[in-house]
């Protein structure tokens, strides 16, 4: 495992799972914020569509975590029919801080107080590497669709409208 700590304590746990999960990308450090797909992009040079957020939506009264291609918005409505379920809407702050163990625009795909069911943008399949939060707003980590797929346990669907 890389040495890890002088990463933050959330970024620590993220690392761990990675590692547990054997996922084979370093954790970078960003000088600035790449809370938003558009910030991260610029930071790392890549298209907005490679970057993988990690949003956090309700689905019938449980956390229900979507990886989706920064290249659009989140369908709702499409996603819960896809889904086969009543409803799907975005948490609150303190949903997603409770879900998760950390903060909107920090969040990671791992690393979570417990699993989360988890849904995985077919849209990322199109970029050879994506990158996602390790955590906080100023650390990235880059992986591949099908590396993605494996360390969620994600269900691949269409996300976008």
């Amino acid at each position: 495992m890389t040495d890890v700590s002088a990463l933050p304590p959330r970024t620590q746990l993220v690392a761990r799972a990675l590692d547990a999960a054997g996922a084979r990308g370093a954790i970078a450090t960003l000088p600035d914020s790449a809370a938003t797909a558009a910030l991260a992009a610029t930071a790392l040079g890549c298209e907005v569509g490679a970057i993988a957020n990690s949003l956090i939506f309700w689905a019938d009264g449980r956390p229900l975590l979507v990886m989706t291609s920064g290249r659009h918005r989140v369908d709702t409505t499409g996603l819960a029919h896809r889904l086969d379920r009543s409803t799907v809407v975005r948490a609150t702050p303190e949903q997603v801080r409770e879900a998760t163990g950390q903060a909107i625009g920090g969040v990671a795909p791992v690393g979570h107080p417990q699993p989360l069911e988890t849904v995985v943008d077919a849209a990322l399949a199109d970029y050879p590497r994506v990158w996602a939060a390790a955590g906080t707003p100023h650390t990235v980590f880059p992986t591949t669709f099908d590396e993605l797929v494996r360390i969620t346990g994600g269900s691949v669907h269409p996300v976008g409208p």
